[in-house]
């Protein structure tokens, strides 16, 4: 969870109430390199598995962020993919 990963990680959040929820992969450049969540998901625990192997191309080893949006909520954090 979630640092340092290969070629897996587990990304777990939760929500208080209902709402339309978007989960994405970013390079360090800003690029989008995968969509986990798009849509609306009632409250609770959740938990993503990303493998890192299966984005497109595969992904090498750096520095990747992930953006979780929740209605108004933002949070951005940091993976490390070492391989």
């Amino acid at each position: 969870y979630p640092n340092p990963f290969n070629p897996a990680t587990k990304i777990i959040y939760q929500i208080t109430q209902n709402d339309f929820v978007t989960l994405k992969i970013y390079d360090v450049l800003g690029n989008e390199v995968a969509i986990l969540v798009n849509e609306n998901k009632p409250a609770g625990k959740y938990e993503i598995n990303f493998d890192a192997s299966s984005a497109e191309s595969g992904l090498s080893s750096g520095v990747y962020l992930y953006k979780l949006q929740a209605g108004s909520f933002v949070e951005t954090k940091k993976m490390l993919l070492l391989k």
